[in-house]
Formats: structure tokens, C-alpha cells, sequence
């Protein structure tokens, strides 16, 4: 593999906190370190569609100047295009894939850098495959991604979450309702963990521990006895029956490019009201997790992942996504990365802190009975 002078990065899937941090880091160490050209890829794979390589833009140290602490990204993204099945007026979808080796050989581009979620890392993978020079750099918001303890823009997400629920609990407690806070979480929980920790929420719902309706009624009528006539409840997305399926306000569950999960906690709050007294109302935070300054952390986190992707990059360390272990910055094979997303441990010891301080997943398989009980044979409460 010739030695790169001249890099691209793409940022695909949705848009998340951090993401101008990633490329502002990658910009400055690659021309700071090793004097390379960065081009950056619109829209996510789509901007190799264009013809004649128009969807790249030569970035430099001016284009990102003073972007640290914007939100979305400054190329922009796509969570709509599969480079591998371009959909067609007539025929099955096309194969377009070729374009990106295409594009490299007519600009003299040797190495891609791809930003995104699991969907991105898959095609990251593939690329890889066809022998493209590809790293891939982990981002989202649902902390999701295997391979890595944390993928920025996470934290921003929690943010949101937490000071939505602060805000909720002073009209909760003046008008005595419950109220379902529904955040992102398709799959994986650790928004709803996480944010529902960090605000005090007395039940959280998990994509990982499928609900009993009546367990939550249980544990909010427990706090009626206690005097406190509120509670507030967060709802992953992704959160079940156990015999049930996910909410969906698009699509069924079948197509990843059309279905949209949401609406759940209107589920949920239509169960409850069968079941308590008080009255139930939801939000949906949606798209405001996503928006917005990043915060520190994730400032931080990001920009130590566009540098480290450089030094992969200079190493010829293809094939491999940058992965933050502890405190260090390391990096894992994409083959690993794709066998499946990193989802919240059903025993682990966010799990476990959660219950010793309160916390119900109104668990309809009762493991939170079996934490009562434990918490009863040690002469607790």
C-alpha cells in the first residue's frame, strides 16, 4: 500500500454531538503531522454518487475553525443510502459500491475514514472486503457499538435526558401524575439507564428486560403509600412486553432504511391508566437527544478518535475502528464489530446499582423479585 498523502472521511447514519470534533481532529492531525490533503464526503456514501468526484470537498484548517462545539455535522449525513443496493425506477437495486474505488484512483485518494453506528461499520467491513483502505471511527448516541466502552456523542444524549427528566419532576409532583419520558434506544438501553440514573426516574424500561405493565403500577403505588404522588418513569424506544413487538410510527420492522421506532410510552401509558389512579401523561424527547452543543466529554472523546484514526491510517492499520478500553485509545477489527451491537448487561453491575438504590425494570421475568428477596434475607426493609 503506497504511503497517504491524501485522505477521505464520511460521516454516516444519523447526525450526533461530536461529530465536527471528529472531523476537525482529522483535518488538523493529518495536515499538522503528516501533511496530508482531507476530503471530506456529503452526505454520507452519497456524495460518491456525484459525478466526477463533486461530492467531495477539499477540507482545510479554516473550513473547521470554531466548529468544536457545533452539533450535527458540517459535511452532513445520510441514514438512507445503501452504497451496495441503489434503489432503481425499474429492477432490483443496484450495486454502486464501485464508485468509491473509482473515485480514489481518479483523486489520488488512498485511505477512508468512516464515521458512524453499526449500519456504517457494516459498510465499512465490505469495503474493507473489496480492498478499500478504510478505518472506521464509532459514533452514536445509543452507546451501542461492540468493540468499544464508549462512542461519543452519548454523553450529550444523556444530558438531554437527565435535564428533561429535572424539569419533568416539578410538574409531576405539582399536578401528583406519572409521567413516561420515551427516549432513543432501538436496541440497547443505556440512554434510558444512563439518563434515567442520572435523573432520578423511579422505573426504567430497557429493550434488554421486557416489562409487566402491573409491576409498574406496583411500584408506583408503593410511593402513593409513601406520600409521594408522582413518579417518572423513562421508556427506552426499543422497550417491550415480553410477548410483544416494538412500537413503530414507520415501516414494521423489516426494512432498516424506512422503519422508524416511537410511540411506545403512549402504549405504556394507556396500560398504566387501566391500573392507577393518578393521571399519566408522556413525552417523546426524539430528535432533541441528537441536537444541540456537545458537551465536554463528548468534545473531548471525539477528538481523540479523529487523531487516533489518523495514526491508524498511518500505520496501515485498515480493516480496524478506533475503540476507546478504559482510558486509552485502542482499536478492534471491523469483523469483530459487525457480529452484533453491544447491548446493556441484564446482570451487569449498572443493572444491579440501579436496584440497590430503588430503581425498578418492572421485569415481567421477576428478577426484580429475586433482588427484593435477596434484600430481604439480609434483615433489609
Amino acid at each position: 500500500m503506497p504511503r497517504a498523502t491524501r485522505i477521505a472521511i464520511l460521516t454516516g447514519g444519523g447526525d450526533c454531538p461530536g461529530l465536527n470534533a471528529v472531523i476537525r481532529a482529522v483535518v488538523r492531525s493529518a495536515q499538522n503531522v503528516h501533511g496530508w490533503e482531507v476530503y471530506g464526503v456529503r452526505d454520507g456514501v452519497e456524495g460518491f454518487l456525484a459525478p466526477r468526484g463533486e461530492g467531495l470537498e477539499l477540507l482545510t484548517r479554516d473550513d473547521v475553525a470554531g466548529t468544536l462545539t457545533r452539533g450535527g455535522t458540517i459535511l452532513g449525513a445520510s441514514n438512507r443510502c445503501d452504497i451496495f443496493a441503489i434503489p432503481r425506477k425499474k429492477g432490483p437495486p443496484k450495486d454502486e459500491s464501485y464508485r468509491i474505488t473509482r473515485t480514489f484512483k481518479s483523486m489520488g485518494i488512498s485511505a477512508l475514514i468512516a464515521v458512524g453506528g453499526d449500519g456504517t461499520m457494516r459498510m465499512a467491513h465490505r469495503l474493507h472486503g473489496m480492498g478499500v483502505p478504510v478505518v472506521g471511527v464509532p459514533k452514536t448516541i445509543d452507546n451501542d457499538v461492540r468493540g468499544t466502552d464508549r462512542t461519543f456523542g452519548f454523553d450529550s444524549a444523556v444530558g438531554v435526558v437527565a435535564e428533561a427528566i429535572d424539569r419533568l419532576y416539578t410538574t409531576a409532583e405539582s399536578h401528583h401524575r406519572v409521567m413516561l419520558v420515551e427516549v432513543m434506544g432501538r436496541d440497547a438501553g443505556w440512554i434510558a439507564l444512563h439518563g434515567g440514573l442520572a435523573g432520578g426516574a423511579e422505573v426504567i424500561l430497557l429493550p434488554e428486560i421486557p416489562y409487566d405493565p402491573e409491576r409498574i403500577a406496583t411500584k408506583v403505588r408503593a410511593r402513593i403509600e409513601q406520600g409521594r404522588r408522582y413518579s417518572i418513569v423513562v421508556v427506552s424506544e426499543g422497550a417491550r412486553r415480553p410477548k410483544g413487538g416494538k412500537v413503530y410510527r414507520a415501516g414494521g420492522g423489516g426494512d432498516h432504511l424506512v422503519d422508524k421506532l416511537g410511540g411506545v410510552s403512549y402504549r405504556v401509558a394507556e396500560e398504566l391508566r387501566t391500573c392507577i389512579d393518578l393521571e399519566v401523561r408522556n413525552i417523546v424527547l426524539g430528535h432533541t437527544q441528537r441536537g444541540g452543543s456537545p458537551t465536554p466529554i463528548d468534545r473531548t472523546l471525539g477528538s481523540l478518535m479523529g487523531n487516533h484514526a489518523v495514526r491508524l491510517v498511518a500505520n496501515g492499520a485498515f480493516g480496524e475502528m478506533v475503540a476507546l478500553r478504559g482510558s486509552l485509545m485502542n482499536s478492534t477489527k471491523l469483523e469483530k464489530v459487525v457480529t452484533g451491537i453491544r447491548k446493556v448487561p441484564k446482570k451487569g453491575p449498572l443493572v444491579r446499582a440501579a436496584r440497590e438504590i430503588g430503581v425498578s425494570f418492572a421485569a415481567a421475568d421477576g428478577s426484580d423479585d429475586e433482588f427484593t428477596a435477596a434484600r430481604h434475607a439480609h434483615g433489609a426493609p
